[in-house]
């Protein structure tokens, strides 16, 4: 279970250096900044900061409950399945965020909807990979005592990025820049 936390965020953490080095910071923040002035600091303390650090601790309550068991978790079918899911994940994940960058990084495709590849399944292979690898670590950790109380937390993740945070926030956004974004959704599952 801690080996399959470290290859999410390690991997999320080496594309997320890649993709903003040198980047100024991101357009929700200076957005956030400038709505709220002064108060700022304050407002994003509690609205990014303190939220944020709840949902790790909430959204992560599988993978706690299973670590802090005195009954290791055994390595059985139950544990290779949630591996297999975690990996899908993972690989939905890292393959979605390549595909985009190589689409992104030809100036032809400035203004286009990228709908190859993983793309052409699910218009968020990324946030789809996301909330699989979740899935993933909470059937890994079920044969621990008292898990199977921790399945809102992949629920919770799954919601938030399908219907808040994720899909929704992204969406409203490209409908704006990308002229043929409204025909992509018509025609291509937000998830799966």
């Amino acid at each position: 279970l801690a080996a399959m936390v470290f290859l999410w965020g390690a991997r999320l953490s080496v594309y997320l250096t890649w993709r903003n080095w040198g980047i100024p910071e991101d357009y929700r923040y200076r957005a956030m900044r400038d709505h709220h002035g002064d108060s700022f600091a304050w407002k994003s303390f509690f609205t990014v900061f303190l939220l944020q650090g709840f949902l790790t601790w909430f959204i992560s309550l599988p993978l706690q409950v299973a670590m802090a068991s005195d009954i290791p978790v055994p390595w059985d079918g139950l544990a290779l399945v949630g591996v297999v899911v975690f990996l899908a994940g993972l690989s939905f994940e890292s393959v979605g965020d390549w595909e985009l960058a190589r689409f992104k990084a030809k100036p032809e495709n400035k203004g286009k909807v990228m709908d190859q590849g993983l793309w052409r399944y699910t218009r968020h292979p990324n946030y789809f990979g996301d909330a699989l690898l979740w899935w993933g670590i909470f059937v890994t950790a079920l044969p621990a005592p008292n898990v199977l109380y921790t399945a809102l937390s992949p629920l919770v993740m799954t919601l938030l990025l399908m219907k808040v945070s994720g899909v929704p926030l992204l969406e409203k956004r490209l409908v704006e820049t990308r002229p043929n974004y409204a025909e992509y959704v018509r025609k291509t599952p937000a998830f799966f």
